[in-house]
């Protein structure tokens, strides 16, 4: 990822910033917000909303509460409260859209027990930042190697450092409980930090990490997608895709999660579709349904004694003849619906340049004639034998 003004370089660091995340333009991460109020002014008398959000290495955000009055915009890094001592983070909104925000997430903005932001990060603040944020990738690997030694079944994929250094966070996955009590004393000792362990699931894991999807594209949820709705297998139902858990799984192990993209336009694209357990009563035989194509809007059935022959037969169609086994009229047979809806066969490519070929701008090459050569040749030889 990165921002409008660098492009992304070796190891998918930005090459204009280099920062991966924290540049001062706040457009190398997934939870920038658009602040469409930012060129309106408040009405008279009303004063600014005293709450700001500040996102914290692009993977978590929290509310906090400007109670100093600081002039505060996008893209500013402060010092904030703390459990203890205090972190480091960049503000990504300020003013009235921040109370829209407080509200969706169920947050109460009039709790004046909100934690409060302290200062602008001054210059020290920030290099002690930048220093704890160096060393995560080399204590991640030790902290792996102490859980393979401890011969813990968890991954520890990921480390965020506090601002002031005091504290770090590690996030691991695990299939069952883990007991990483020996685990904590041995990091405390070797890091001499305060350690606090927090599962996260392996959509999570996908979202701090990132990674390149079956699509050719960065994955969406390190990208913008920031709620993880549950999957199921009906939705590749529904969208007539194979059950193969090779294709519906994600870098995350899990079914993808654009599986749910299109589901609600294939919902409701379906409710014109008569149900496929539904069978065909014919004179010819007991019909049952083989297949659905949603886009032509076609279902092809087969008979009981004939299931290698398919028949290929419109909504339109399947309902009236469901409408006249209601009615227990009779119906010959699916060929003579089918019959209406063959279609002749008409070409798939055409040359869109004509009849010309694709080397037809090419220099030819001037071949000699060997005929006029040895013409030539041989009255020469005439003429010298004459004058002989």
């Amino acid at each position: 990822m990165g921002c409008s003004s660098c492009t992304t370089g070796k190891g998918g660091q930005p090459r204009g910033c280099r920062n991966n995340g924290t540049c001062g333009s706040d457009g190398c991460n997934k939870l920038t917000v658009f602040d469409w109020l930012s060129n309106m002014a408040l009405p008279g008398g009303e004063e600014p909303f005293d709450c700001v959000e500040v996102r914290f290495k692009n993977s978590r955000k929290e509310f906090f509460r400007n109670s100093e009055g600081l002039p505060l915009a996008i893209g500013d890094v402060v010092a904030t409260q703390a459990k203890s001592g205090h972190d480091v983070g960049i503000v990504t909104l300020t003013g009235s859209l921040v109370k829209v925000q407080m509200q969706k997430k169920k947050e109460d903005y009039k709790d004046q027990n909100l934690p409060k932001i302290y200062r602008k990060a001054t210059q020290k603040d920030i290099d002690k930042w930048q220093k704890c944020r160096s060393k995560e990738e080399e204590i991640k690997k030790r902290s792996r190697e102490m859980a393979i030694l401890l011969r813990l079944e968890m991954k520890i994929s990921d480390v965020e450092f506090q601002g002031d250094g005091s504290k770090a966070t590690f996030y691991y996955t695990a299939e069952d409980r883990v007991d990483f009590r020996q685990l904590i004393k041995d990091m405390a000792k070797a890091f001499g930090i305060r350690i606090e362990m927090r599962q996260i699931g392996y959509r999570q894991e996908a979202q701090r990490l990132g990674g390149i999807g079956s699509c050719g594209r960065e994955l969406c949820c390190s990208t913008w997608l920031t709620d993880f709705r549950s999957v199921s297998t009906a939705a590749a139902r529904y969208q007539q895709l194979s059950l193969n858990p090779l294709k519906l799984a994600g870098q995350c192990g899990k079914l993808k999660c654009c599986l749910n993209y299109e589901l609600d336009i294939y919902l409701e694209a379906l409710k014109d579709f008569p149900s496929q357990d539904l069978k065909l009563y014919t004179q010819k035989g007991l019909a049952f349904c083989q297949k659905t194509d949603i886009f032509k809007r076609t279902m092809w059935y087969s008979y009981k004694d004939e299931p290698a022959n398919w028949h290929a037969l419109t909504t339109d169609q399947v309902h009236e003849i469901l409408e006249k086994n209601k009615k227990k009229e009779d119906v010959a047979s699916l060929e003579q619906y089918a019959a209406d809806n063959l279609e002749e066969d008409r070409t798939v490519f055409e040359n869109a340049v004509g009849q010309d070929s694709l080397t037809r701008f090419d220099k030819p090459k001037r071949r000699k004639n060997r005929n006029k050569s040895r013409n030539k040749g041989r009255r020469n030889k005439k003429s010298t034998s004459r004058n002989a």
